[in-house]
């Protein structure tokens, strides 16, 4: 397959530009459909006046939030804005896979990317206002960039209900768009299907927030792929966790020729899984394998398990800035119970569903 070429400007090397409304038009012929979406975005952001999203600091955890007011004005749409023939209801396209080389925001596309009409964070580098009390109260810009990678034009729910071809060509488009965002700290990019599980939209999507810092729960698994290395004289930690549960067997659920997919030891939330590939990558971005045959029969088991697909969320764990050892994988996690005031309020999780008991269930699904 010929790998698509971006159709972003580049504001320097690796980095994707979002299309901004206040791009210049010049090379937007009047009346085409390229132009109407500008047009339509550049009006949606004037008439908008949604404040800038920002992050803020706890003063008491060190913890970060991104407050961003603008989300709040999501809403259900009268049509599909992700549907093939609907391109004019999205913001320009910044990539697409498009076999027949059509024009950009037409029809024609297999993925289709572009900028988040309400993000969460702000590409232009708007600097935050300093409070007068800047040690307890301290803001920063939201930096960053948010995209929307639609994963097929096919009027689907969940990547489940996706061919295998069709989850293997979402998932090099989830990789390239990673790639243009390399100078990022964190890349993180994620799935979230049904309303319990977040979603704001049904047709599959993927997002991609480009972070300028490193999450604090993702700078502690570096840290802990780093300790272990030390104390072990260079064994990688995910990699050494494979092979143990390989040969104990409780929690796998299956392998192929890529991957290992297993019940996640500490699951946080029932049926919690994690698909770690066969030969260790520090990053998702880096050339090799990238298991969507295991992460369709992941999906496809949940499914079957459930009866039908469960709300869930899903994300690609890759290599911080930072790290000098690290694995990727992915992590699947159904949304069955709510949180409640214990994980809320102290960060413990609680399950009645063992892992093991997961993993069986899923084994015969």
């Amino acid at each position: 397959m010929k790998e698509a070429e971006p159709l972003a400007r580049t504001e320097r090397p690796g980095r994707a530009v979002c299309c901004s409304a206040d791009m210049a038009a010049d090379d937007l012929p009047l009346h085409t459909r390229r132009y109407q979406a500008w047009h339509t975005d550049r009006q949606f952001r004037a008439v908008s006046g949604r404040p800038l999203p920002e992050i803020r600091i706890d003063p008491l955890s060190g913890l970060r939030t991104i407050v961003a007011p603008g989300r709040a004005d999501r809403g259900a749409a009268d049509v599909d804005p992700f549907a093939e023939d609907n391109e004019a209801q999205t913001p320009l396209e910044v990539y697409a896979v498009r076999p027949q080389a059509s024009a950009p925001d037409t029809p024609g596309w297999q993925v289709r990317v572009f900028a988040n009409r309400f993000p969460a964070l702000d590409g232009e580098g708007l600097v935050a206002g300093r409070d007068a009390n800047a040690r307890i109260f301290s803001t920063l810009a939201a930096h960053g960039a948010h995209e929307v990678i639609v994963n097929s034009p096919r009027a689907v729910a969940a990547l489940a209900d996706l061919e295998p071809d069709e989850l293997a060509l979402a998932m090099e488009v989830w990789r390239q768009r990673m790639r243009a965002h390399e100078d990022a700290a964190y890349v993180h990019l994620f799935v979230d299907e049904g309303d319990a599980a977040g979603s704001s939209r049904w047709h599959t999507h993927a997002q991609l927030m480009a972070l300028d810092f490193v999450p604090a729960l993702i700078a502690r698994e570096r840290e802990r792929f780093g300790a272990y290395a030390a104390q072990t004289m260079g064994q990688q930690l995910l990699d050494d966790l494979v092979s143990e549960e390989v040969r104990r067997r409780d929690r796998l659920v299956a392998v192929d020729d890529e991957a290992v997919l297993l019940a996640a030891f500490a699951a946080a939330l029932p049926y919690q899984l994690m698909i770690v590939p066969r030969r260790p990558r520090m990053r998702f971005e880096d050339d090799g394998p990238i298991c969507s045959a295991m992460l369709h029969d992941a999906l496809t088991r949940l499914a079957r398990r459930f009866g039908e697909s469960p709300p869930l969320n899903l994300w690609i764990r890759t290599a911080p800035r930072g790290a000098e050892q690290f694995c990727w994988r992915v992590d699947i996690v159904p949304r069955l119970t709510a949180l409640a005031g214990l994980e809320l309020g102290s960060g413990v999780h609680l399950t009645s569903v063992t892992p093991e008991q997961a993993a069986a269930e899923l084994r015969e699904a």
